[in-house]
């Protein structure tokens, strides 16, 4: 008979460097440290009213990026709907203030209704935070320091999408990483097609360090994480349409492997548990199914999961319970080394935000902008719902004891010295 606590005992040895990473770091790219959407703050609220929260602020224009935090700053995008003006902010962790604020003259252009003209989050380290936008004639990464000067800006060539820009950046040592996934098929007349790849740029200077080209013909959204083996050194895990679920040498950006197990494009990103990557795909009109993905000298499929499958929203796990939030409002818990569903409630209308887990609860902003909250357990049982009376796509940053919330124009915060658990 199956000793229940042996999955969770093995993956928590396996994922013990990353429990200690989100301990150490700040909140330093989409979905937190290595992009696991796991933080181990213990003092957060589960229920608020408005009178809880620390601060809230109004934004210049509007936008989907997520926030980033490294020590008492909080940083993100917006932009202009109408003529897609984007700004890069700063704003004070502790007094909502706006430390500052650089404003970028901009091209509007197509994108997807869902979409925006600031969708990246960005990444942040010690010296700097980076951000990337698009137009049709030019994909753009730029690091300015914490103060708000830039310290270079990279044009890494023009961008085909009928879709929009969405995906962002990550800071792997020295490098800035960033996913140039273009369009190569259903080209309007006289368009050329795209050319896809992974980019890592010099944290310093922005200059190329590598370049490594991938095969999609379709705009994948998902920023990759790295995944450490016991033995052997550290992989750059990602997916697209094209090139299924692959790894690169995050140094060289030289491929190891790649498994295809895609037919439709990916928007969300993976997820490492154990030696197991969660990927997602989907389109518009449903289909969408979840692979796991074994590492190891012959990487493979270990199991699909077909039903209730997220497209936009990243999962989030628990030890062995991995948390799904489907794009219509159906929310699955199930078992990560095998697949076995424990069990599937609908919650709210629809997600794009991605979850976050918070010591042993699960957050996440639905399309309304209802932060809805779940226990991390095997039975279902919600335990609170607090409106922020403002659609929202984005996902919860995390750090110092707090929760910065954005909406599609607004940013909060709750906890620190304003609310406790109840």
């Amino acid at each position: 008979m199956r000793n229940p606590a042996s999955g969770y005992l093995w993956l928590a040895c396996l994922a013990l460097p990353l429990v200690l990473e989100a301990e150490a770091q700040e909140w330093t790219r989409f979905r937190g440290p290595n992009g696991t959407g796991v933080a181990n703050a213990k003092s957060l609220p589960v229920q608020w009213t408005d009178d809880d929260y620390s601060w809230k602020i109004t934004l210049p224009g509007i936008g989907h990026s997520s926030p980033v935090v490294w020590g008492d700053r909080v940083f993100l995008l917006s932009a202009e709907p109408g003529d897609a003006t984007r700004y890069v902010l700063c704003v004070d962790a502790q007094s909502g203030d706006l430390a500052w604020q650089r404003k970028y003259a901009s091209t509007p252009h197509r994108l997807h209704v869902r979409n925006s003209f600031a969708s990246s989050s960005p990444a942040v380290d010690d010296r700097h935070v980076y951000v990337a936008w698009s137009t049709p004639e030019s994909l753009t990464c730029r690091a300015l320091d914490h103060e708000g000067h830039e310290q270079w800006s990279r044009d890494l060539g023009t961008y085909v999408s009928e879709h929009g820009f969405g995906a962002s950046p990550l800071v792997v040592e020295d490098l800035v990483i960033l996913s140039n996934s273009q369009q190569a098929d259903e080209l309007e007349p006289g368009q050329k097609p795209g050319k896809t790849s992974m980019v890592a740029l010099d944290r310093e200077t922005g200059a190329v360090r590598w370049s490594q080209p991938l095969s999609t013909n379709r705009v994948c959204y998902g920023t990759p994480c790295i995944y450490r083996p016991e033995n052997g050194p550290p992989q750059l895990i990602c997916y697209n349409t094209g090139d299924g679920v692959f790894s690169l040498d995050p140094k060289t950006g030289q491929r190891n492997w790649s498994v295809a197990v895609f037919t439709m494009r990916n928007v969300n990103s993976p997820v490492v548990v154990g030696d197991l990557v969660f990927g997602s795909n989907g389109s518009g009109g449903g289909g969408n199914y979840m692979v796991a993905v074994r590492i190891g000298e012959e990487p493979r499929e270990v199991f699909r999961v077909k039903k209730h499958a997220p497209y936009v929203s990243t999962p989030v796990a628990r030890g062995e319970l991995l948390f799904l939030f489907f794009d219509q409002g159906i929310v699955s818990c199930l078992r990560a080394t095998d697949g076995e569903v424990f069990w599937t409630q609908r919650v709210s209308r629809s997600f794009s935000g991605s979850p976050v887990l918070v010591h042993d609860r699960v957050y996440c902003i639905d399309d309304d902008g209802n932060v809805i909250v779940l226990a991390a357990e095997r039975q279902f049982k919600e335990l609170a719902r607090n409106p922020l009376g403002e659609p929202s796509r984005a996902t919860p940053a995390v750090s110092g004891g707090r929760m910065f919330l954005r909406t599609v124009s607004h940013l909060f915060c709750i906890g620190g010295d304003a609310a406790s658990l109840p």
